[in-house]
């Protein structure tokens, strides 16, 4: 007996809904497995390799369609890098000498393509690691070792330009650059101590000196002083001053007599000089 019209129609549906079932599985299954979709992180560009072939494609922030199997995209950071880094060199007299430096820097926005195909994802040990030990280099030599002290914020700058320059053309950009510390040799360092503190014992010598002479100084003005007023004295001593200094000195000794006159034994009597 053969099937009724509506159970060969419900037969059909179910074979037909299985089969876009397992078409929809397939489909999701490419979809997972290709990964048609790609996310470029904030901060980063996408570089398109069409085959392994850089393009000129340069894909922004956010979800991006690519072409299974045909495209890879390379997600390139264009934040501003940090970088702290050890150079040895040799100053203009000979002292060997240890910088440490801080550098940060970025790659052009518009130029990540081709930094990738040029130079790799590996750029920092490439070109920016030898870039910075030349620039040291070429700087240091010269000024002496003690000028790399004293024009500290000078060698800064002359390094920072030589770095920017150099690293430009390969379209990566210097924002900043500074000379965290020095390290010499321990030879030079004990006789820059030894230079300090004589120096020091001089400027104590020096203000010592100083202060005797103004000392020294004082005293001839108070000996100046003091002769003035011994001159100014002596000018106002007169004739008529000292005979009137004893003339107040025999009134004093008027006032002080009793009334009785001396007793002598033995020679005439002394007149007493009475002013009139």
């Amino acid at each position: 007996m053969s099937k009724e019209p509506i159970d060969m129609m419900n037969d059909l549906v179910k074979g037909k809904s299985l089969k876009f079932i397992i078409i929809g599985a397939v489909i999701v299954f490419l979809v997972f497995a290709l990964n048609p979709f790609v996310t470029v992180p904030a901060g980063h560009r996408g570089v398109v390799e069409n085959f392994g072939a850089v393009s000129d494609k340069i894909l922004g922030e956010g979800l991006h369609f690519r072409i299974p199997i045909v495209q890879t995209i390379v997600k390139m950071d264009v934040q501003i890098q940090k970088e702290r880094t050890v150079a040895n060199a040799a100053t203009k007299d000979l002292q060997n000498t240890k910088f440490e430096i801080a550098l940060n820097y970025r790659i052009a926005l518009q130029e990540v393509n081709t930094i990738y195909q040029d130079i790799g994802e590996d750029y920092q040990v490439v070109v920016i690691e030898p870039n910075v030990q030349e620039a040291v280099k070429s700087i240091a030599a010269k000024y002496t070792a003690e000028q790399l002290i004293t024009k500290r914020q000078e060698v800064s700058e002359e390094i920072y330009q030589v770095l920017k320059e150099g690293l430009i053309q390969y379209h990566i950009i210097v924002d900043n650059f500074s000379i965290v510390d020095f390290e010499f040799s321990a030879q030079f360092t004990q006789a820059i101590e030894e230079k300090q503190t004589a120096k020091q014992h001089a400027l104590k010598a020096t203000q010592d000196l100083a202060r005797i002479k103004i000392e020294a100084q004082q005293k001839i003005e108070q000996a100046k002083a003091e002769a003035m007023a011994l001159k100014f004295k002596r000018v106002q001593i007169t004739p008529q001053l000292i005979e009137l200094s004893k003339v107040e000195a025999e009134l004093k000794a008027i006032e002080k007599w009793d009334g009785k006159l001396p007793v002598y034994t033995g020679g005439p009597m002394p007149f007493l000089n009475v002013v009139k």
